[in-house]
């Protein structure tokens, strides 16, 4: 339970802060990505969904709402972004984000022991 909530938090922080300064979010994407192979046709709507997906997997994870499948779309998010940072070789960025890929591999793996959510409270009605 707890490690969901620390999570939630942490994605819905991530989401809320980029929501103010999408734009320069996006921008600041597309100059890290300059001379990477991923085109700017790639990187630009990733960059402009990423702040929402993060946001919403956040929500979904604090409130213990289909908490499998928010944990599962957490995990390929990470993925994402681990294959990201590779391709422009920003290692201390690869390994904060195993340390998130993780996080979730063990909401997925303890998900049925959580009774504390949403997803628990529907169980039990």
């Amino acid at each position: 339970m707890l490690l969901r909530i620390a999570v939630g938090v942490n994605f819905i922080g991530h989401g809320l802060v980029r929501f103010p300064k999408i734009a320069g979010f996006r921008e600041w994407m597309l100059k890290e990505f300059e001379g990477s192979m991923l085109p700017d046709f790639l990187v630009s709507p990733f960059a402009t969904v990423l702040p929402f997906a993060e946001f919403a997997v956040g929500l979904l994870l604090l409130l213990g709402l289909f908490t499998y499948r928010a944990a599962i779309a957490g995990a390929v998010i990470i993925i994402m972004l681990i294959f990201g940072s590779c391709l422009i070789e920003n290692w201390s960025a690869v390994g904060s984000q195993m340390v998130y890929i993780l996080l979730f591999y063990f909401l997925i793996a303890e998900v049925r022991h959580d009774s504390f959510g949403l997803d628990g409270r529907r169980k039990s009605l």
